[in-house]
């Protein structure tokens, strides 16, 4: 049997953090989603660290995701997850020195790979580069990847499905995850993780935030021949 991928709650919408985040995660915690997190961009750090550290009271696993290209912002993104107690860094192009930071600060470190632009970000380049990559961040000591597979330019299932199985790391399915044929894609595939924000702001999945959130959780542990159409 395949395992379950797990789902990451982003409070966040088109790549940079809700302002009622707080709001929303404070209706929802009690969810079974047990990964939260969302941008470095939308909210002041002392609203990021007092809203992490609600999620941690609540018994959540947390993460900061970095839509951003340089070392310098990536380092302060990098800062900011290490001030705001994270678990997980998401995102940023690696580089050795964010590495570094993470392995001493207690940080898991998910990088993106591909070339990777925009904000919402766009994904480019070729599976056997990004698996090539992938595999020198591995023997540096990286965590994981974040994987922008639905927002690559080119086939997006065929990427996601080849770099899972080509890359012996958690990855991270991050960006429009926003249908239940999508969600299948993931149930087949099965990386470690996925992320929802955007969608779930849009209303993808229903009309209530907790209870999209409800819905997703149990989809993924129905069989794929229940799935609704669409």
């Amino acid at each position: 049997m395949l395992k379950k991928s797990n789902l990451i709650v982003m409070l966040t919408h088109r790549d940079r953090t809700v302002a009622n985040a707080p709001e929303v995660f404070s209706q929802c915690r009690n969810t079974p989603a047990e990964y939260w997190g969302f941008k470095e961009e939308g909210l002041p750090l002392p609203a990021m660290q007092a809203l992490f550290a609600q999620m941690k009271a609540c018994g959540k696993k947390t993460a900061l995701e970095v839509v951003a290209y340089t070392e310098a912002e990536g380092l302060r993104g990098a800062r900011m997850a290490a001030d705001c107690g994270c678990d997980l860094l998401m995102g940023t192009l690696y580089s050795d020195a964010i590495l570094a930071f993470c392995q001493d600060h207690g940080l898991r470190y998910l990088p993106f790979v591909g070339v990777v632009t925009g904000r919402p970000s766009v994904l480019e380049g070729t599976p056997e580069q990004m698996i090539r990559q992938a595999q020198e961040c591995l023997h540096k000591g990286v965590f994981g990847f974040d994987l922008l597979g639905y927002r690559y330019t080119g086939d997006k299932t065929d990427l996601i499905r080849r770099f899972v199985a080509a890359v012996d790391a958690p990855v991270c399915v991050a960006g429009s995850v926003d249908s239940f044929r999508r969600l299948d894609e993931i149930k087949a595939i099965a990386p470690w993780a996925f992320t929802i924000g955007s969608a779930f702001f849009e209303q993808k999945f229903g009309a209530d935030f907790a209870g999209q959130i409800q819905t997703v959780c149990r989809y993924m542990d129905r069989p794929a021949e229940d799935a609704p159409c669409c």
